[in-house]
């Protein structure tokens, strides 16, 4: 696993990556009532705010750790999107293809993310 500063989780599965929020960002959100994912086959590039998430407290956007295209998404998020509160590192949002194999090397560790948050 892997972590971005902006609070998602990567995790590498064979050749692609499954990004989600950690509990951090969760906690910080609040109940979230809705979830906008991508479409599959899109093309992003790194940084594209590719995902809308809406709770009791704010809207906020995921962005793309990674160029690259997606590969899956989550649609169940759509119907429950409160799964997110209650076990964000099982409920992924998106699958991405990354355009360079290098992709995840530049990313937090888990001891690197938990003193980024504490």
């Amino acid at each position: 696993m892997k972590y971005t500063e902006d609070h998602e989780w990567l995790r590498a599965e064979g050749d692609e990556i499954v990004v989600g929020i950690t509990r951090h960002a969760s906690e910080q959100l609040g109940d979230v009532v809705f979830i906008e994912l991508p479409e599959e086959g899109r093309e992003v590039a790194a940084g594209e705010e590719i995902v809308v998430i809406e709770s009791v407290k704010a809207a906020s956007d995921i962005t793309a750790p990674v160029a690259g295209v997606i590969t899956g998404v989550n649609a169940a998020l759509a119907d429950s999107p409160g799964d997110v509160n209650g076990d964000p590192m099982a409920a992924w949002f998106f699958r991405i293809k990354p355009a360079e194999a290098s992709a995840m090397d530049g990313f937090m560790d888990e001891a690197a993310y938990t003193a980024l948050v504490e």
